[in-house]
């Protein structure tokens, strides 16, 4: 049985260090196998590798280290190409890098691409064994965790059917079951959790959290919220490169989000047509900065193309993550909206955490009714305008600050 001081001392155990990996790929098929028979015969005559880039290659990988114990998480973020699952593979042993070392403590569980690993031929039981063996767990050990693998992946109806014949979610279950259930004593995950449905998505994360107890994870995720969920450390990688390596999920976050542009403005339907709009501030001033609890009023110039008699307006606020996290209504502030109506004024307080969001205004049919039933959208506006808030804190991706009250 572990005791408290065995968890205690486990936790200062490192499982994964990485010192200056770097790895280098070239753009053509034909300089790549040029360059790696150059490569081999250099290593045959022991002579020393080649520093630098030579012509047609890039760096995948440049120059990246970190350490991780057991009991973190890293979230490993950046956009596509930026050389996150690069550095997946070369802490998995798929591929060497050209550089630096890598050092890595336990066993080894890793969900990389869907399905690797998997023989197709072979039914998700036998999968499961092969499975088992490659992460060094005898038959015996593999018979007392294969039930518990079958019931976490909710395959048993297909368990004994080949591979070959699984949806891409079906793998996915089988793949994660092995890894998480094997308990190895680091687990790696390349952004695979996003083709299971929501409930299996959760039963992940909490199957990620009891296991955070005993291993290191490195999670590769695209959806911020889920990095901010599990990861105790952050990574943003950009052109090979972590420009950014701590315990301030908010700060690797704000790195990834202002790798992308802005969603265009696109409109749906053409009953109504905005003419003009502007953001300005209690004083009159118009701006797209606020401050924490500054007002924000949105001056909104629109046509009425079709003289449509009952309808209201919607404003919905997006965060970085194209989440909506705030909705306004004229129906819910019961202000009268007829086909006079050409300008409106929507004024409510910046109650959001630092970061850039998007204005959504929707013009939508109203059927009066008891139960709240509306009619159809008569025009969207998607990302009208966006505005910026500062000043308070960001922790993790929660987008909404409020007032609160404590006591000590």
């Amino acid at each position: 049985m572990k005791t408290k001081e065995h968890y205690i001392e486990s936790d200062q155990e490192v499982l994964v260090r990485v010192e200056g990996v770097s790895k280098k790929f070239a753009k053509s098929l034909k300089k790549s196998l040029l360059y790696g028979v150059h490569d081999l015969w250099h290593g045959i005559l022991q002579k020393p590798k080649t520093d630098g880039l030579r012509p047609d290659e890039f760096w995948a990988v440049k120059d990246v280290s970190f350490e991780l114990r057991r009991g973190e998480c890293l979230g490993l973020i950046g956009h596509n190409g930026a050389g996150k699952s690069t550095l997946l593979k070369i802490l998995n042993g798929l591929i060497n890098p050209d550089d630096g070392v890598v050092t890595m403590k336990g066993r080894v569980g890793a969900l990389i691409e869907l399905g690797a690993g998997f023989n197709p031929i072979l039914t998700g039981r036998e999968n499961i064994y092969n499975n088992g063996a490659v992460l060094g767990f005898t038959k015996k050990e593999i018979d007392n965790k294969v039930e518990a693998i079958i019931d976490f992946a909710e395959i048993q109806e297909f368990i004994d059917m080949p591979v070959r014949n699984y949806s891409s979610g079906m793998k996915v279950r089988l793949g994660f079951a092995v890894a998480a259930q094997m308990e190895p004593d680091v687990l790696i995950i390349d952004e695979v959790l996003a083709v299971g449905d929501i409930g299996f998505r959760v039963k992940c994360f909490n199957r990620i959290a009891e296991l955070l107890n005993t291993c290191a994870v490195i999670f590769v995720s695209h959806s911020m919220p889920q990095i901010a969920r599990v990861s105790t450390h952050v990574m943003h990688m950009k052109k090979g490169a972590a420009d950014y390596f701590g315990t301030d999920i908010s700060v690797g976050l704000q790195l990834y989000h202002a790798d992308f542009n802005t969603e265009s403005t696109t409109v749906i339907g053409g009953d109504f047509v905005v003419n003009d709009f502007k953001l300005i501030d209690a004083k009159g001033f118009t701006k797209t900065s606020f401050e924490v609890d500054e007002t924000i009023c949105l001056k909104l110039e629109f046509s009425n193309r079709f003289d449509c008699e009952d309808y209201f307006i919607s404003v919905v606020i997006m965060d970085a993550n194209l989440n909506g996290v705030a909705s306004l209504s004229s129906l819910q502030e019961a202000i009268s909206i007829g086909k006079s109506t050409s300008i409106v004024e929507i004024s409510f307080k910046n109650i959001f955490t630092p970061g850039q969001y998007s204005i959504n205004v929707n013009f939508i049919e109203n059927v009066p009714s008891n139960d709240y039933k509306f009619g159809k959208t008569l025009c969207s506006v998607r990302s009208l305008t966006y505005f910026k808030s500062t000043g308070g804190v960001l922790i993790g991706t929660v987008p909404v600050q409020i007032d609160s009250n404590w006591k000590v």
